[in-house]
């Protein structure tokens, strides 16, 4: 049996993540770290990782980036897994993320959705295939709740297409005060805010007289719980390594 963690418990994606995790039979919710006051769980919930005493398995987090020193301090004291579902970690916090994975395993993507890891494949070949003479295109919609934009799936896209260029591709984020024409090595990246949109990202590689476009739709956000799950029931006893939807897909 593993014991799961999961910070951020209290909300939304916690909620999910809860549930999700609930039906697994090699899974057992021991315990959640929020910082709100919640009493919907039949496990205990504590304000801060210093509280904890439970033995930890794996670190399940869909909080907020301010939460990772916190994660970090305890995963690496324990000698525990940690899946990080958070998105919008900046330079500094992705450096020491990227350190501790050197001592414990760690899973991170920037979308824990099956199907987007698949879109991703998919706009790699379409790259390759397609070549320079194709403009390319991100444009990436969510709910008006999301603080990061663009999102951190759009950047993943972005930076995996880019690759295919030997990472010679700029990254033009929206086109507002350009005063130019559109240049061949650069990916335009959009950002739509509204509503309760899931979330959806679209690849538009355009040419003259053709556009090819490669687009998901997520309609809940069960589907990130069920994958990050996924990830901390993979993660479980693993080497200590920075791990990837890759690993589990490949």
């Amino acid at each position: 049996m593993i014991n799961l963690l999961i910070c951020g418990i209290g909300g939304k994606m916690g909620n999910f993540v809860y549930q999700t995790a609930k039906k697994n039979s090699n899974l057992k919710v021991v315990c959640g770290v929020d910082g709100a006051e919640t009493n919907n769980f039949d496990c205990p919930v504590y304000k801060s990782f210093d509280d904890v005493t439970e033995k930890i398995d794996v670190i399940l987090d869909f909080s907020r980036p301010v939460a990772l020193d916190g994660i970090l301090k305890f995963a690496l004291k324990n000698k525990c897994g940690a899946v990080l579902a958070t998105t919008g970690y900046n330079k500094e916090e992705l450096t020491k993320i990227n350190e501790a994975s050197k001592l414990i395993p760690v899973f991170m993507t920037a979308n824990y959705s099956l199907g987007v890891n698949l879109l991703t494949t998919l706009c790699k070949t379409a790259a390759k295939t397609l070549g320079i003479d194709y403009d390319i295109e991100i444009i990436e919609k969510h709910h008006n709740q999301k603080v990061d934009a663009p999102s951190g799936t759009a950047l993943m896209l972005a930076s995996e297409i880019n690759s295919i260029f030997n990472g010679d591709m700029n990254f033009v984020y929206g086109r507002e005060g350009g005063n130019c024409k559109r240049n061949k090595k650069e990916i335009g990246i959009h950002a739509v805010r509204g509503g309760t949109i899931v979330g959806e990202h679209e690849i538009m590689f355009t040419a003259n007289d053709e556009t090819i476009t490669i687009s998901h739709s997520a309609q809940s956000k069960q589907i990130f719980a069920s994958g990050a799950v996924k990830a901390a029931e993979f993660l479980s006893g693993k080497p200590a390594k920075m791990y990837s939807m890759k690993d589990i897909i490949k």
